[in-house]
């Protein structure tokens, strides 16, 4: 099996926001993927989302920042457009800060672990199993999720959804798109080579 994989120069920048979203339905049509799981902050992303994706029959579930957290600034009166339009915004606790509230260091392990592919990575396994425990994706369904590294969209994956409880059968079975850098940075050197001038 051979499929495409687009990778982003650098992360994050709303100028990969319009290519993720249309690679993401492009692979959702030839799955036949009815439900896409969107992080989307401020609203911008599923403002584009929805404007992109119109009679597509796809079915968003959006998850912004959880109620509490430190730049938490999505609408209000976007909630009720996307719910008049037949999309699900969810708030819910966002898996990877649960060691403020436990004391445990497994979920900040977790978040690293998945940032050395991308951040874009981190949040897609985070809000995969956020909605599945919301009972918004089944534990075997098959997703798009959609993220990105600070504003816009910059990562997708088609994953086999799973509750945080069975992590285990969580699967992100495969890479739409991601940044090549995991962070905001200076860009990888090209392959064998070391890297860039005054760094080690």
């Amino acid at each position: 099996m051979e499929e495409k994989i687009v990778y982003y120069e650098k992360p994050g920048g709303e100028e990969n926001t319009e290519t993720t979203l249309k690679l993401a339905l492009e692979r959702a049509k030839a799955r036949n993927i009815k439900k896409i799981i969107l992080a989307s902050t401020r609203g911008d992303t599923a403002r584009k989302a929805t404007a992109l994706w119109t009679s597509s029959g796809i079915k968003i579930i959006v998850i912004p920042h959880q109620f509490g957290f430190a730049g938490m600034h999505f609408p209000p009166e976007l909630i009720k457009e996307l719910e008049a339009q037949g999309h699900v915004v969810h708030f819910g606790t966002m898996l990877f800060h649960t060691e403020r509230f436990y004391s445990m260091d497994t979920p900040t392990i977790m978040a690293n672990l998945l940032r050395t592919f991308c951040q874009g990575m981190k949040v897609c396994v985070e809000i995969v199993l956020m909605a599945a425990d919301a009972g918004l994706v089944d534990i075997g369904e098959q997703v798009i999720v959609v993220s990105g590294s600070g504003r816009g969209a910059d990562t997708a994956v088609v994953a086999v959804a799973s509750t945080s409880t069975h992590l285990a059968d969580l699967h992100i079975t495969e890479v739409i798109c991601k940044p090549l850098q995991t962070k905001q940075g200076p860009p990888p050197p090209p392959p064998g080579q070391g890297p860039p001038p005054g760094q080690k």
